[in-house]
């Protein structure tokens, strides 16, 4: 399947096939609902998405150092290092290693904004050195880089139907939403790396402090006013949900299953969350196997209605650069952790 993908791409050269090769194998490992979402894209598409997903996944795994072998000091160094590299690459189309050098050339193919992959770093760096955030308004900064810059790369390579400024803030929405999910699933895992991801007002609304998650996830007890919390914390990232949801019709029609079925399945995450009474201190909420098949086989029923749809009328989508004839059907000739 992925030479299929590369194929339709138009990625020729056998170096430059290898790269983004690596990019889908890092998606398919580390970001299971992400990967199968990104099944239901057109093919030519497909590869783009890989490279912007495989070189996100490289920087967050340097930061997190999940074997803890390196300094901070390390990591900061392997961080920056990075960060030339890309900063090469983007000029000239090359980079040392292959995360790079397919990014590079995602964003040259789909003209990506190289301030994005700026933003991106810069809270990456961050995550070496700030451990809290007093504020939701100060989460949200980090979160321009971390997650609202992830959606606004994929909007070129998506195309919408809409002006792309339009549809920009429904999408940054988006890469929020689904961060903020990452955040309340994974707050245990997190809290052992040293980090609170929540942001402090909405804990001590609820009385909740560090010191109180700590006890809770070493006991293995669960204290009324975490549930509070992390209820809120719910609360707060469906309602960024709604702020993406109109975003998700600005799109190409043949790419709405896929962005649709990230955001259900996504949102299947909060509901597992809620259904397991909110302990996500002491396990890790997941989507049942058979819910994810179903919300599949939904996404590609929606494919194949949107294929058949252009094929009998078209519809006038403003293509992303080097989408090939596929796109062509719509009137000539977007989406970290998980």
């Amino acid at each position: 399947m992925s030479r299929r993908e590369l194929d339709a791409a138009g990625i020729t050269d056998p170096g430059l096939r290898a790269d983004y090769q690596c990019c889908r194998r890092l998606n398919a490992r580390h970001g299971r609902t992400y990967f199968l979402a990104t099944r239901l894209l057109p093919l030519e598409r497909r590869s783009a998405v890989h490279a912007l997903y495989g070189f996100a996944r490289w920087a967050d795994d340097i930061v997190d150092d999940l074997d803890r072998r390196l300094t901070p000091a390390e990591r900061d160094r392997m961080l920056r290092r990075l960060e030339g590299d890309l900063a090469r690459g983007l000029r000239t189309g090359g980079g040392d290693e292959p995360v790079v050098r397919a990014v590079a050339d995602t964003a040259e193919r789909y003209a990506i904004d190289p301030t994005l992959f700026a933003d991106f770093l810069a809270s990456m760096r961050s995550d070496l050195s700030v451990t809290d955030y007093p504020t939701y308004a100060d989460l949200r900064a980090y979160m321009h880089g971390s997650a609202a810059v992830i959606g606004l790369q994929m909007l070129p390579v998506l195309g919408t139907v809409v002006p792309r400024e339009e549809a920009a803030p429904h999408a940054a929405a988006l890469g929020v939403a689904f961060q903020l999910t990452n955040f309340l699933r994974d707050v245990g895992e997190d809290l052992d790396r040293g980090r609170v991801y929540l942001p402090a007002d909405l804990l001590t609304a609820h009385g909740v402090d560090r010191p109180l998650l700590e006890w809770s996830r070493r006991t293995g007890r669960h204290d009324p006013r975490v549930r509070a919390a992390f209820m809120a914390a719910e609360a707060l990232t469906r309602r960024v949900y709604r702020e993406a949801e109109p975003g998700i019709a600005m799109l190409d029609p043949r790419v709405r299953p896929c962005i649709r079925t990230a955001y259900v399945l996504y949102g299947g995450i909060l509901d597992a969350i809620a259904r397991h009474d909110y302990r996500v201190l002491h396990s890790r909420a997941v989507v049942s196997r058979g819910r994810r098949a179903v919300t599949a086989a939904a996404g590609v029923a929606q494919v194949l209605g949107a294929r058949c749809r252009g094929r009998l009328a078209g519809a006038s989508v403003r293509p992303a650069a080097g989408v090939g004839r596929e796109a062509e059907a719509f009137g000539g000739g977007s989406a970290g952790r998980e």
